[in-house]
C-alpha cells in the first residue's frame, strides 16, 4: 500500500470518528422530542415554540420579526471600548440592559418607539426565567427565522444580567453621516463592510417613527423576505416622499409607500461603502453568509465567545429564498444611481405592469 494510499484511508477513519463524535455527544431532552448538544439548550425549545405562537403569530414575518430584529442591534451597539478607555462605562453590549433598564435606555432618541417591543417581550423572559441578554438575541433569531431566505442565525446562551444601563448616543441615527456612523461601529469592532451587511436587516424591515404619519412603512418591496432588494431600491433615484416631506433622517424615495433612511442612501453611495452594498445586490449566498457572520459578532457585543454555550439548534430553519433581485414595474436601469464604477451592475429583470405601490406592514 502507498503512502498516499495510506494516508488517505486514515483520513477518512478520521472523519467517520468525529462523526461518530458529534453524534453521541447529543442527548436526549426531557421533553422526548428534542436532542440537544447541551442540556442547558434542552428547554429553549418550549422558549421557541412559545415565541412562534404568541409572539410571532404563529410563525410569521411580521411586525414582532421586525422590531424583534431591531430590539437585538440596539441593545448590543450599546458598546464603547473607548469609552472605557476613558475610564468611564461603555456599556455592556448584549447583556440586556435596554429592557432591564426601559425606563431610561427607551427614553433615549434614537431608541425611539423600541418600547413598544419591549414592553411586549419582557414578560416573556420573565415566564422562561432567562436573561434579558439571552432573550433579547433568542428572539430576534427565532423571528428571523420566519422570514424567507434568511440564513439561521447563531444562538449563544449565557449572557449574565446586565449591570448598568448603556450610555446614551451610542445607537447610530439615520440622520449621522457616514463618517460619523463608520467610526461608532468601528469603536465597537465592525469594519465598514460589516456595517453594509448588518443594514441587510432592513430588508425585513420598517419604520414607525420617521414619520409619524406613515407608521409600519417597508424599506423596500419585499418586506417579509430576507434578499437583496433594499441593496437595489436604494440606489434607485429618489422623487417622492411616502408621507411628509421634511421629516429628520428620511430622503426621498423612489416608489410610493416605501420610506428610506438618509443614512441607507448615503452609505449605499459614499465611495467607502458603494462597491460593497452593490456586491450584494442579487447574491443571495453572500448576503446570507455576511449577515450571518455580522449577527454573530453583534450578538456577543460585550462577552467571550467561550463563557457561552452554542445552542443554534434551537433556532428554526428559515424558508427558502421566495424572491429575486429585480427592477420594480414603472422604472428601469436607468433609474439606478450607480455608484461603484469599478464593477459593472448585474443586469436585473425589470417587472411589467402598473408602477409598483408597497403596503405598510
Amino acid at each position: 500500500m502507498s503512502f498516499k494510499a495510506l494516508i488517505s484511508i486514515l483520513s477518512v477513519v478520521g472523519a467517520i470518528q468525529v462523526a461518530t463524535a458529534a453524534t453521541t455527544h447529543k442527548i436526549a431532552c426531557p421533553d422526548g422530542k428534542h436532542t440537544a448538544s447541551n442540556a442547558v439548550c434542552c428547554p429553549l425549545f418550549a422558549v421557541v415554540d412559545d415565541l412562534q405562537e404568541s409572539l410571532f403569530d404563529g410563525g410569521e414575518c411580521g411586525e414582532e420579526t421586525h422590531e424583534s430584529l431591531r430590539l437585538t442591534f440596539h441593545d448590543a451597539i450599546g458598546f464603547s471600548p473607548a469609552l472605557a478607555r476613558q475610564h468611564k462605562f461603555g456599556g455592556g453590549g448584549a447583556d440586556g440592559s435596554i429592557m432591564m433598564f426601559d425606563t431610561i435606555e427607551t427614553a433615549f432618541h434614537a431608541n425611539g418607539g423600541i418600547d413598544d417591543i419591549v414592553n411586549v417581550q419582557k414578560p416573556f423572559a420573565a415566564k422562561h426565567n432567562l436573561t434579558a441578554g439571552d432573550f433579547i438575541q433568542l428572539a430576534g433569531a427565532v423571528g428571523f427565522s420566519n422570514c424567507a431566505g434568511a440564513p439561521r442565525l447563531e444562538y449563544l446562551h449565557g449572557r449574565p444580567p446586565a449591570v448598568a444601563p448603556s450610555p446614551d448616543l451610542l445607537v447610530p441615527e439615520p440622520f449621522d453621516s457616514v463618517t460619523k456612523i463608520l467610526a461608532r461601529f468601528a469603536d465597537a469592532g465592525f469594519s465598514p463592510d460589516e456595517v453594509v451587511a448588518l443594514l441587510a436587516s432592513h430588508s425585513v424591515a420598517a419604520a414607525d417613527h420617521v414619520d409619524p404619519t406613515i407608521p409600519g412603512t417597508p424599506f423596500d418591496s419585499t418586506a417579509s423576505s430576507f434578499d437583496s432588494q433594499v441593496f437595489v431600491e436604494v440606489l434607485l433615484r429618489g422623487t417622492l416622499f411616502p408621507g411628509t416631506a421634511g421629516n429628520q433622517g428620511e430622503s426621498k424615495s423612489a416608489l410610493k409607500g416605501e420610506i428610506r433612511l438618509q443614512s441607507d442612501n448615503d452609505v449605499a453611495r459614499d465611495p467607502r461603502t458603494a462597491c460593497e452594498w452593490q456586491s450584494f445586490v442579487g447574491n443571495q449566498a453572500k448576503l446570507q453568509s455576511a449577515f450571518r457572520a455580522a449577527m454573530s459578532k453583534l450578538a456577543i457585543l460585550g462577552h467571550n465567545r467561550r463563557d457561552l454555550v452554542d445552542c443554534s439548534e434551537v433556532i428554526p430553519i428559515p424558508p427558502p429564498a421566495n424572491s429575486r433581485a429585480h427592477i420594480p414595474a414603472g422604472l428601469s436601469r436607468r433609474d439606478i444611481e450607480q455608484s461603484c464604477h469599478q464593477v459593472p451592475f448585474p443586469v436585473l429583470p425589470v417587472d411589467a405592469g402598473p408602477a409598483t405601490s408597497v403596503a405598510p406592514v
